[in-house]
């Protein structure tokens, strides 16, 4: 979460060692995740949005698929630049959520897909309701690994064991923000949906790409590996398969910039 001084917590320096992990790793967006884009946030021709937090640009996607015109800001140069060869036609910057590198009421909405618990506090909430133009939104996306099939409740119980201090969705912590001055009430939709592929990529990459692994020391991350490959190893439904499938709930919060 925010500290003090307004800048995020440290881990999130183990991003910068983890580009190609976080591509072949994340799970990407539901499609249905464009019809909420388009009729909940307002995106549409015409619409500009922020994709604050964009990491590689795994959001990125969805919001093109809108027609509206992006956006991105991400604070770790890795990260950006692999957004930039993947997307050479969306506007990348350089930024953090409490410095948006843009002019007052400039944007219809602030799109945060899994970042805004790193960020969570008063002044990233001022600078986004700064750079909104009035009724834009502010929306809250994450991937959330589906805990109601008991392997990946383990799995999620394993990593849970290495988050340290970590900002984490699953605490919840980010709601304590709200009810903020300025927004509306929070409005909630989910979704499900499957992130199919080689369990290298959808439970180890995934698994290397979470920023307080990546900021491991060696040995711990090397000890983590073992557990991982003992859990797929034994669970009837992963051991000995090409491609597995990693059932995850989309989560997806928006609130209104409320009038003057």
């Amino acid at each position: 979460m925010e500290n003090p001084s307004g800048t995020v917590h440290h881990a999130v320096n183990g991003y910068s060692t983890v580009a190609e992990a976080y591509v072949r790793g994340r799970p990407e967006y539901p499609h249905a995740l464009t019809d909420w884009l388009r009729d909940d946030i307002g995106l549409g021709r015409g619409a500009r949005v922020v994709d604050l937090g964009a990491g590689t640009g795994k959001m990125t996607p969805r919001l093109l698929a809108t027609g509206a015109d992006v956006v991105a800001i991400e604070p770790v140069t890795q990260l950006l630049d692999r957004l930039s060869t993947t997307f050479p036609r969306v506007e990348a910057l350089t930024g953090a959520a409490q410095a948006i590198p843009l002019a007052d009421g400039e944007v219809d909405a602030v799109v945060c897909a899994q970042s805004f618990h790193w960020f969570a506090g008063p002044a990233a909430l001022s600078e986004i309701h700064r750079v909104l133009k009035p009724g834009g939104r502010l929306a809250m996306i994450w991937n959330l690994s589906d805990t109601r099939l008991p392997w990946v409740a383990r799995l999620s119980a394993l990593i849970n064991r290495y988050e340290g201090d970590a900002p984490r969705v699953h605490t919840g912590a980010w709601r304590n923000v709200f009810p903020c001055p300025g927004f509306g009430p929070l409005v909630e939709r989910r979704y499900e949906h499957l992130h199919v592929g080689k369990p290298e990529d959808v439970i180890f990459h995934r698994v290397h790409s979470i920023s307080f692994v990546a900021a491991l020391p060696q040995e711990r991350r090397a000890a983590l590996d073992r557990e991982l490959r003992h859990l797929v190893d034994n669970e009837p439904t992963l051991s000995g398969r090409d491609e597995i499938a990693v059932p995850y709930i989309t989560a997806a919060i928006h609130t209104r910039k409320l009038p003057a």
